[in-house]
């Protein structure tokens, strides 16, 4: 006999009832018959909002993504924007990717919000995220939605909201709408549309932002610099195939080479392992292409189109990528230096990054005189400093997870943009005889030395989710007083809030809001951060290391001895 824990017994009969459809309750017959693992895992927990909204696997369950959770998500959403904003005619805005069911969640979300008496401006075919962004302020709505899982594997599926301002929900609203949620029976959902209510929206949207990114992307290249520049660029099956072609067109790039085999949207990301642009592999093919053709520079997009990998020649003339926070500085230091250039730069201006990302961030504002905020990891803290400080002009920001913000037209990360802004700066330091990687090498000269690394462990479902909590249990309860041999001198607890200075015996409440993150600094100028991830069952492990002079063999001497001090590779 097959045992079943009680409480998810609990759980389960709930979707055995006659609310349900008649697949939903076979699929899950089915599971107590033959797969009690997976039956467990499917409904131990409810899938919860991390740093990029909730994501997870598609199935029948609590646990899952599904018409019947995005629902519930969707009534308690409805129920919030009609509470906060009385006597209003509410608007929301709707956008998917090319995830197999985005389509058809995003049209079971449509019809909820419509059988709530909302309007749904719903694009008529996918689009990429920071697209969503821009419409819900465009369009003057309420919120907005987009149904995606980013670079998660094909059985991922997700959900994302953004706020009035076209930032993602940040607290108290995200609290708030979650305990509205929790409180609703899955028998409170409106299934039943009202399609006078639901207008399908595509061009008009697409030529204002396209506009709105040349605006904020382009940087006055000339002409014969642009068609100089030879351009590789893979949309890795997913939604930037609709814009960042338009968008380089528009703005003059004439020399751009799409890989076709990667071309089309596909849900199943049939010619990468992960269509996430982190990982070197999901590059290959562009990389090869370029070296076919002898391209300057590489740019690659997840399947939401707001992250961007970037591959550029290195003085050897050989393709390297450059990880997310690499992009970050050559983008952030372009931005500033042609502030500069056009002389408005002032005190009032603000650049951006998080908790996990390099601290050259910091040290180029300081150099250029800007002010400098940092947030916790997820461009959601990233758009509400822009809101929360109104007074100031934001520049650009971003975090080392291949993510960029440029202004805040978009309040996201946005590969759209900051594909245009890269380009522009390839194109003009190769007009100078010189290349990006030249360029990084001279801001390394300004500020000194960094290099990060990033080890992730994969642990997946209800076991994994115990023992990533279990090493953030032991990095807290018996903390390291040295790595790799360099003395810890201080210690930033994000769950309680505390900063240790180790040295000298006393701690501090940093002002900031609570999360699991745990950063370690060493005397040797050393920062390593351990952090669960918000989107995906992983433990991430952020290690930067700084030297006064390049030498590389000497970075990744200290990045070995620090991922093998704490056990990790």
């Amino acid at each position: 006999m097959i045992y079943v824990d009680p409480k998810i017994l609990e759980r389960v009969n709930t979707w055995l009832t006659p609310f349900f459809d008649k697949d939903t309750q076979h699929t899950i017959k089915e599971m107590i018959a033959h797969d009690p693992e997976g039956l467990e895992d499917s409904f131990y927990k409810s899938l919860a909002f991390g740093t990029g909204g909730m994501r997870g696997v598609m199935g029948v369950g609590d646990n899952r993504i599904n018409k019947y959770t995005l629902g519930k998500n969707t009534q308690g959403l409805s129920n919030y924007i009609k509470a906060q904003f009385p006597n209003e005619t509410y608007k929301v805005a709707i956008a998917y990717d090319c995830r197999h069911n985005s389509k058809e969640l995003a049209k079971v979300v449509a019809n909820v919000f419509s059988a709530n008496g909302i309007k749904v401006y719903l694009f008529s075919d996918l689009r990429p995220t920071p697209e969503l962004s821009f419409a819900v302020k465009h369009l003057k709505c309420h919120c907005g939605i987009v149904l995606t899982a980013s670079h998660n594997p094909p059985e991922y599926n997700g959900y994302k909201v953004y706020w009035q301002d076209g930032g993602q929900l940040v607290p108290p609203q995200d609290g708030e709408i979650i305990a509205e949620i929790n409180s609703l029976r899955y028998e409170d959902i409106l299934f039943k549309e009202n399609s006078e209510l639901i207008e399908y929206i595509d061009t008009e949207v697409d030529e204002a932002f396209a506009e709105a990114s040349l605006k904020n992307g382009s940087f006055h290249t000339p002409k014969e610099a642009k068609n100089n520049l030879k351009i590789v660029f893979t949309s890795l099956h997913g939604t930037s195939i609709t814009m960042i072609p338009k968008v380089l067109e528009m703005a003059g790039y004439t020399n751009v080479t799409v890989v076709k085999e990667q071309e089309v949207p596909d849900g199943d990301f049939p010619t990468v392992s992960s269509p996430n642009p982190e990982e070197p592999a999901a590059l290959k093919m562009a990389t090869e292409l370029s070296e076919k053709i002898n391209a300057d520079i590489v740019i690659g997009t997840d399947p939401d189109c707001d992250r961007l990998g970037i591959a550029v020649r290195d003085s050897l003339g050989k393709m390297t990528i450059l990880n997310g926070n690499q992009a970050m500085v050559i983008m952030t230091h372009f931005l500033l230096s042609q502030y500069k250039k056009q002389h408005i730069l002032n005190e009032n201006q603000f650049v951006a990054s998080t908790i996990v990302s390099t601290p050259m961030i910091q040290k180029i504002a300081q150099n250029f005189g800007v002010q400098y905020k940092e947030g916790l990891t997820g461009f959601k803290w990233i758009a509400k400093m822009v809101k929360d400080h109104p007074e100031l002009e934001f520049i650009g920001g971003g975090e080392e997870s291949f993510g960029y913000m440029v202004g805040d037209f978009v309040r996201d990360k946005d590969a759209v943009t900051a594909t245009l802004l890269a380009c522009e700066i390839a194109a003009q330091q190769k007009e100078k005889g010189s290349s990006l990687f030249e360029y990084l090498q001279e801001i390394y000269m300004e500020t000194g030395y960094f290099q990060e690394h990033l080890v992730s462990l994969v642990k997946k479902g209800k076991k994994g989710a115990e023992e990533i909590s279990a090493i953030m249990k032991q990095l807290r309860e018996n903390p390291f007083t040295e790595i790799a041999g360099s003395k810890v001198i201080c210690l930033e607890d994000y769950s309680t809030g505390e900063r240790k200075n180790i040295v000298e015996g006393t701690s501090e409440e940093m002002e900031i809001p609570k999360s699991n993150v745990l950063i370690y600094y060493t005397e040797d100028g050393s920062k390593i951060a351990a952090r669960p991830s918000g989107t995906e069952p992983k433990i991430k492990f952020y290690m930067s290391v700084q030297h006064s002079q390049n030498a590389p063999e000497e970075f990744q001497k200290k990045i070995e001895k620090i991922s093998a001090h704490l056990n990790i590779h």
